[in-house]
């Protein structure tokens, strides 16, 4: 049996045990992540942004807790016009004002980085998803489309599987240890991908960021926030919207997208049949989500 081990061996590639054909351990480093900038919004706070691609229409993506730029920006790869990725409130470079927040805060921070930007369009994964829900909610004519990728919570706060996940990689990367950081990240991936080339590169480039701009301590409360009082606010949401969800993730569990996409009145539902799409679904699910946006 494999075991993750961190720091990786010295090539980069996976270790086996055992007699047995290998492959090639070519596991290069993670390529440098483009230069960003820093955006004053208007509700005073400075948020990390990189925008990509040219001209119309703009799609804003936004990330989930404890994840950022690099890893939103993997969706938006066959998406046409401008795309603006973004950090909230606590990730990145971007600032930390004086907490507690909420997911009006972060919906404050996505339309305010929509609105400099232009966009038509949005993305959303787990907490950015809620923050969109807790947007357009107030503001249903605000996009035009709407992509929803696994939603973790709507008018119930999330469970303790996902306070538990966000404290340990809070205490991680504030020990400043890159073992204790890689313990952290690496349930994110599958386990096949684990002792791979790619998954060590997929660490390489998260604990390099983590480790460099770190987490903001106010992170630690958002699991037990909710998007809105009641999932009945999305009624008036009335433009196409695509709701993105994996059988077996716990984090996400299937009940919440099935809630959102019954709440928004032309929404489309797709369920895969196991988590870690990214990773064992790529193609499909950058084909799904740029069918659906360049629509």
């Amino acid at each position: 049996m494999r075991g993750f081990r961190w720091p990786p061996p010295p090539d980069g590639g996976p270790r086996t045990w055992g007699p047995g054909p290998g492959a090639p351990r070519t596991g290069r480093p993670a390529l440098p992540e483009p230069e960003t900038d820093l955006v004053t919004t208007p509700h005073g706070v400075r948020l990390e942004q990189l925008v990509t691609g040219v001209g119309d229409p703009v799609t804003v993506f936004a990330h989930g807790l404890g994840n950022g730029i690099a890893t939103t920006r993997p969706f938006g790869s066959g998406v046409t016009g401008r795309k603006v990725f973004f950090q909230f409130r606590g990730h990145g470079r971007s600032d930390a004002p004086p907490g507690p927040w909420s997911y009006l805060d972060l919906a404050r921070d996505l339309r305010a980085v929509a609105d400099l930007g232009g966009a038509t369009r949005a993305f959303g994964a787990s907490l950015g998803a809620g923050a969109l829900c807790r947007l357009v909610a107030e503001s249903p004519e605000r996009f035009e489309r709407l992509v929803f990728f696994l939603p973790a919570a709507l008018d119930r706060p999330r469970g303790p599987v996902a306070q538990d996940r966000i404290t340990d990689l809070l205490d991680a990367v504030e020990s400043g240890d890159a073992s204790a950081v890689a313990d952290a990240v690496v349930v994110e991936l599958p386990p096949a991908v684990r002792n791979t080339p790619a998954g060590w590169a997929y660490l390489r480039q998260r604990l390099d960021q983590l480790l460099r701009d770190g987490l903001a301590a106010g992170l630690a409360a958002l699991p037990d926030q909710v998007p809105l009082d009641d999932r009945a606010e999305l009624a008036a949401v009335d433009v196409p919207a695509l709701v993105l969800a994996c059988a077996g993730d716990d984090l996400h569990p299937v009940e919440v997208a099935e809630q959102l996409a019954a709440a928004l009145p032309r929404a489309t539902l797709h369920v895969y049949d196991r988590p870690g799409v990214l990773w064992s679904e790529r193609a499909d699910l950058r084909e799904r989500i740029s069918t659906f946006l360049n629509g």
